[in-house]
């Protein structure tokens, strides 16, 4: 069975890392590809114990500018 879930990317100095928007699980990696791989395999470990993970709302995501 397979879920949907959402990850935000960010750079962290040499590494970019995923964050579930979820749950909060993250994961890194080298390129965006390898950092949503990890992240995939870190949640599929979370999840492997647990039967049918939870369901969440839908998560918006977009960007927008503040003057300041």
């Amino acid at each position: 069975m397979t879920y949907k879930f959402t990850a935000s990317l960010q750079q962290e100095d040499e590494l970019i890392v995923a964050t579930c928007l979820e749950n909060g699980i993250a994961s890194q990696g080298q390129t965006i590809q390898n950092a949503l791989e990890n992240l995939k395999e870190a949640l599929e470990l979370y999840y492997e114990d647990i039967p049918e993970p939870p369901t969440y709302p839908q998560i918006f995501v977009t960007s927008f500018e503040v003057a300041v």
